[in-house]
């Protein structure tokens, strides 16, 4: 019992950024929903061996057991040691209360004063700001801090520090992929070199006036190397055992399963975005709203996406760029900083093909990020690295959260939003202070006033960048289809004197793409949603104004379509 404990409590959500928000109805059903497991079981004991096989068959039959007792509370972050590159690193903190009972997470910086970080049963978050300090995530079990569950300690530094079972796998799955390249170049030089072959190894020095083709014959060890990583990264075989909790994880899963999702026959309609409007936007509210119409809203917006990845995603689910009625996609100031390049593209690259190398590469300011853009394209297994280290070190943990995966689906579509505000807080644009409702706990203050700290000039105008070359891509690829187009501002915050977030559309996107747009939402559309009773933080609606702003953009939709 111990040991299941142990095994339950490291399986994680998966969960947005800031809370379980992408909303997404679709559930995998049918025979290939069933025949998966037994797939990726089958896949997993491939990568781990006979080893593997038993203890994936022992899990399995210790899950189908009745009165199975639920996992212990834990919270984890990777890395915990943050390397830091210029001003901030980034890590994510995973958390799971064991029981589906409410968390809390707080973090304690270099204040020492303990501030409300995220909230739910389970759920990941991505965490950009760790500087040269050292941070205490703490889960509790209750929002007075009176019962603690676990703890992680995060410490930013400038060079790398990993812990010694995480850089033990690394290392030995990197020496594994060179030992299989030398042994494929090895192969290639043997076996293509002129003569006889021999069958014992010369015990006597030999010589010979034949040539090798060393040259040629090491080309065809990289080709071969290449194509055995798409073999194993670039299909399925790999993509079906990604941890479902991780970036990357969660957008092969939003994809396939949108893909496979059978035609309705109404009118669909694709919501793209980021955590603002995985927030703000419920598929059940609007469906309800556009059914009569003869509408239906599929919502593929996901934290931490950013607007190359959505052009990718399209690819993914819409190849004949024919199948939806219409798509928003949301513009607007955004945060893009330098230092998440890794986890954008661990997160694109289930997408990714060999040809995109280039066109994914140039979205990136810095030559490392495109370095790795590019090799990503090529060597997908380079984009998997952690991802691969984490299956190395807990296999039981992943076939478990992989089987799970039609049941976080549900969870997200059931999501509905957090249920408090900041009724009563007001901010003075003079000072920059923001005055709080006495109901808000300091925990609570200490969050917002971290959410109001603006972006710097560079990360915006990066965002700003990539959506004036990336949206017109999207416009590119249904430049000859019947699919409608649709800009639409995102919800700015709770304070309208925060004008800093705020940019007419006109200003963000260029006039060619405007013009090639069904219609574009001016930035006025969603003011009245700027008061602090429909926000939970400076940023993300909660639970009454995801109902608001649904109902207005539906509103809108269904007027001009």
């Amino acid at each position: 019992m111990t040991s299941q404990m142990a095994v339950r409590s490291m399986v994680k959500n998966v969960a947005s950024n800031f809370s379980p928000a992408c909303v997404y109805g679709a559930v995998i059903r049918g025979p290939i929903a069933r025949r998966r497991p037994v797939m990726r079981a089958v896949v997993m004991a491939a990568f781990l061996g006979a080893k593997g096989i038993g203890q994936v068959a022992a899990q399995t039959a210790t899950d189908t057991e009745p009165g199975q007792t639920a996992g212990a509370p834990v919270i984890t972050a990777k890395p915990k040691q943050v390397t830091v590159t210029g001003d901030s690193g980034s890590t994510e903190i995973h958390w799971d209360t064991g029981n589906g009972s409410m968390g809390f997470v707080f973090v304690r910086g270099t204040d020492q004063k303990l501030v409300l970080f995220a909230s739910g049963p389970k759920g990941s978050q991505l965490v950009p700001w760790i500087r040269l300090a050292r941070y205490v995530f703490e889960l509790y079990g209750d929002q007075n801090r009176r019962t603690l569950l676990a703890t992680v300690t995060v410490t930013g530094s400038t060079r790398t520090e990993t812990a010694p079972q995480a850089t033990l796998w690394r290392a030995r799955a990197r020496w594994l992929l060179v030992v299989v390249l030398l042994a494929i170049v090895y192969v290639a030089v043997y076996l293509s070199s002129t003569g006889k072959l021999r069958t014992t190894f010369p015990t006597e020095p030999t010589t010979s006036d034949r040539p090798l083709h060393v040259t040629r014959n090491l080309l065809l060890g990289i080709i071969a190397f290449v194509c055995f990583d798409g073999i194993i990264f670039h299909s399925e075989v790999y993509v079906s055992i990604l941890a479902p909790d991780s970036y990357a994880g969660r957008l092969a899963v939003l994809t396939r399963a949108e893909k496979q999702r059978p035609a309705s026959g109404l009118k669909e309609v694709l919501v793209l975005g980021d955590s603002r409007m995985a927030e703000g936007f419920s598929t059940t509210v609007a469906n309800e709203l556009g059914s009569a119409a003869g509408f239906k809203f599929v919502s593929l917006a996901e934290p931490a996406s950013a607007v190359s990845s959505w052009y990718y995603m399209l690819r993914e689910v819409d190849p004949t760029a024919r199948r939806y009625w219409a798509i928003v996609v949301p513009y607007g100031i955004g945060y893009e900083p330098a230092t998440a390049d890794a986890l954008r593209i661990s997160m694109a690259a289930p997408l990714l093909h060999y040809a995109d190398c280039f066109n994914f590469a140039s979205g990136f300011q810095r030559w490392s990020g495109r370095f790795r853009a590019f090799t990503a394209c090529i060597l997908r297994g380079s984009a998997y690295q952690s991802d691969f280290a984490d299956l190395l070190e807990h296999p039981i943990a992943r076939i478990t959260s992989v089987q799970q995966e039609a049941e976080k689906l549900r969870s997200r579509a059931a999501y509905k939003g957090r249920d408090y505000d900041l009724v009563g807080s007001s901010y003075d644009p003079t000072t920059r202070q923001v005055t709080f409702a006495p109901k808000l706990t300091e925990a609570q203050r200490q969050a917002v006033r971290k959410s109001l700290i603006q972006p710097s000039q560079s990360d915006t105008e990066y965002s700003l960048k990539l959506q004036r070359e990336w949206i017109p891509r999207i416009l590119n690829r249904y430049s000859n289809s019947s699919t409608a187009i649709v800009f639409t501002p995102v919800p700015r915050g709770p304070f309208g004197e925060l004008r800093g977030f705020s940019k007419a559309y006109h200003s963000v996107l260029p006039s060619s793409a405007i013009q090639r747009t069904t219609f574009s939402l001016p930035e006025q559309t969603f003011d009245f949603l700027e008061k602090p009773e429909y926000y939970f933080d400076a940023f993300h609606l909660n639970a009454k104004g995801r109902q608001k702003f649904t109902g207005a953009l539906v509103s809108e939709l269904l007027r001009r379509l």
